[in-house]
């Protein structure tokens, strides 16, 4: 299968390496000297060092070629939530085949989930869906294990994409409940901030476990009310995805957490990380959200005051553990 992956981020690099060793994958940057980099010394070595592209791997910073590659085939779209509405609105007008993204969050400036704005821009008349699970991009592009949820209304994208992406080391489940997978993605990563700042402080693996749980019925009250299932927050788009980015050390947003919990300023966490960290980008968003449909979010609203209004760490810990006790299932 012809496949072409726009983003040569960390993920969108990795997911070509896999994918490319099965299909005809070209992956498309807008940097023309990053990508002529990556083509002369078959290394990203800006967004994913030390990982060598396969030879099959084609490289172009020609988006025009990149479209035509997919023309019959599947379109990957491997931006941030910032990034996808631009991406659209350049590919906007030409002739599209299905169309896959992997962002995981909400668009700060409307508080709409990938899908969303994915209607906005191209309409209905192209099939689409989320491809999303618990997946650091240098474990995949190293071959090792994974499993991945794409979720799409349209029933011949998911068997397009299981084809696509199912085999070798990587395990591809499907679903129809979009808003299920995209509600997982975005929350899980505030999340895993406020658990980085918990291991921070040196709180204890009860504390983690206490937040991590927590934290899934956070996002299974939203998710619902939004229109999910709470099954799929059960799933590899929900509770696993969660459970990978607040205890691995690959994680950004947990390394936000912890750097919040030695005293780190956010404008030098954000300096020094180097790469997007969605949770940051999200929190107010989701906030907002949980207003809109009147659901508590107490542990997301505590990671927001410790990023926007000032509260301190140890602040938010005192704030969540000060809470009134109440039915678990509440």
């Amino acid at each position: 299968m012809n496949i072409s992956i726009l983003g040569a981020g960390a993920w969108g690099t990795a997911l070509a390496i896999a994918l490319s060793r099965q299909h005809q994958v070209m992956l498309w940057g807008r940097d023309s000297n990053l990508m002529h980099h990556m083509q002369t010394q078959r290394e990203n070595t800006k967004r994913l060092p030390a990982t060598l592209l396969p030879d099959a791997l084609a490289l172009t910073a020609d988006l025009t070629q990149a479209l035509s590659h997919a023309k019959q085939g599947l379109l990957i779209l491997a931006t941030s939530v910032a990034g996808l509405r631009p991406t659209l609105q350049t590919i906007h007008g030409h002739a599209l085949p299905n169309v896959v993204w992997l962002c995981k969050g909400v668009e700060t400036q409307t508080n709409l989930l990938p899908h969303q704005i994915v209607q906005h821009e191209l309409g209905d008349q192209i099939a689409c869906g989320a491809l999303s699970g618990p997946s650091f991009a240098q474990e995949v592009a190293a071959g090792l294990p994974c499993a991945l949820t794409i979720g799409s209304l349209h029933s011949q994208l998911r068997e397009q994409v299981v084809a696509a992406v199912h085999g070798g080391s990587i395990r591809v489940y499907s679903t129809d409940d979009v808003i299920g997978v995209e509600v997982g993605g975005a929350v899980k990563n505030i999340l895993a901030i406020a658990t980085g700042i918990t291991d921070g402080l040196g709180l204890g693996l009860n504390a983690r476990a206490a937040l991590i749980t927590r934290g899934l019925a956070e996002i299974v009250r939203l998710g619902v009310a939004m229109g999910g299932r709470t099954e799929t927050f059960m799933g590899l788009t929900g509770m696993g995805d969660l459970i990978l980015t607040c205890t691995g050390d690959l994680s950004r947003n947990r390394r936000v957490g912890l750097q919040l919990a030695e005293g780190k300023s956010l404008a030098t966490i954000t300096a020094d990380l180097g790469h997007v960290a969605e949770g940051i980008h999200s929190v107010q968003a989701i906030m907002q959200l949980a207003q809109t449909f009147k659901i508590d979010m107490p542990i997301v609203d505590a990671v927001a005051r410790v990023l926007f209004q000032g509260d301190s760490p140890t602040q938010m810990v005192q704030r969540l553990l000060a809470r009134e006790a109440r039915d678990e299932a509440n």
